[in-house]
């Protein structure tokens, strides 16, 4: 049987591209790879293993935190804190950054990470994902604050997603394109099975929560509506409308057959006095860095996300990402 690239073979082939290269950003990702593949095996198994309902806790967000939340937090840091790759992490689910415990050495890298995107569809068997960044720590720090984790995207060294559905995937973009990888359960390896990944730059899909649509802006309602007109309207064509509640399913859409993603600034998020419903570090900058990465275009409305100076760790931000004619469109909507 003829066995196609492995996810290490390809991070190494990336790695000897770079002469001065240590090896520690390709064993960071092996770590990475390896919490994700445990984390799959705990969502797998679900009812069977008694990892699903509630936790009884909130996180930093006031989010009630599911059973598979604190599991998957806890699993991507026992997989990282050791390994002498990392300076510090950070997650969403945490108040505050974790510092790598002695007697554990410290490395150059700091990740991020949001361990169980969508974790409102876990015990209805919808699928979930985690979503990861990557960053360098600064020069000549040995001790990092949250202030060394407040970088703009553009800064970022790696960004990916682990999709847990029906099979189990890894999209992932050190800055030269995208690739995709299945999980073969047989092996245990993730195996290169989406190489340069597009998204095309016009689209007849939106994701958008429509349960909102009274808190909309102007420019949204513009823009869903001329969506919704159809061919009878000012875009001449029919739309089909997406959403999974898990911004990992829906961006997978949108990197796999196209589409626009839209969690737009409304009133009802404004009079909570927040800058958004998705977090920037967590989940708004890894995604657009995807996105841009494969072709498409990410932004506010207003700005360029992965241009934001990031104020806190646990900002929020608009997002409207993905086809790059849809997004100029909502922009120049924003301008108007």
């Amino acid at each position: 049987m003829q066995i196609g690239k492995t996810i290490t073979q390809v991070i190494l082939e990336e790695q000897r591209r770079h002469p001065s290269a240590t090896g520690d950003f390709t064993s960071l990702l092996n770590d990475i790879v390896i919490a994700c593949k445990a984390i799959s095996g705990a969502v797998n198994h679900g009812r069977l293993a008694g990892v699903l309902g509630s936790a009884g806790s909130e996180n930093i967000q006031g989010e009630a935190q599911k059973k598979l939340d604190v599991i998957s937090n806890n699993l991507f840091l026992d997989c990282n804190k050791w390994t002498g790759r990392l300076a510090a992490m950070a997650s969403e689910e945490m108040e505050s950054i974790f510092e790598i415990p002695e007697p554990y050495p410290r490395g150059r890298y700091l990740l991020l990470f949001d361990p169980l995107d969508g974790s409102s569809n876990i015990d209805i068997n919808v699928s979930v994902g985690t979503i990861f960044s990557i960053l360098r720590c600064p020069d000549g720090v040995d001790h990092p604050s949250e202030s060394d984790f407040l970088q703009p995207g553009t800064e970022q060294v790696c960004a990916g997603y682990a999709l847990y559905g029906s099979s189990t995937m890894m999209v992932l973009t050190i800055g030269h394109g995208v690739n995709g990888f299945t999980l073969d359960q047989n092996i245990g390896e993730f195996m290169l099975t989406h190489p340069a990944m597009r998204i095309p730059e016009d689209t007849q899909e939106f994701a958008i929560n429509a349960s909102y649509s009274r808190h909309w802006d102007v420019p949204t309602k513009r823009y869903i509506g001329e969506c919704l007109s159809g061919r009878e309207g000012p875009r001449g064509k029919d739309f089909n409308m997406r959403w999974v509640a898990s911004m990992v399913a829906d961006v997978h859409r949108v990197l796999c057959r196209g589409g626009v993603f839209l969690y737009p600034m409304d009133a009802n998020i404004r009079s909570k006095g927040q800058g958004g419903k998705l977090r920037l570090l967590y989940e708004a900058n890894p995604m657009s860095f995807i996105v841009e990465q494969a072709g498409g275009e990410s932004s506010t409305g207003q700005r360029r996300i992965l241009e934001i100076q990031p104020e806190a760790l646990h900002q929020r931000v608009p997002v409207i990402l993905g086809a790059r004619n849809e997004v100029q469109r909502v922009v120049s909507y924003y301008g108007e």
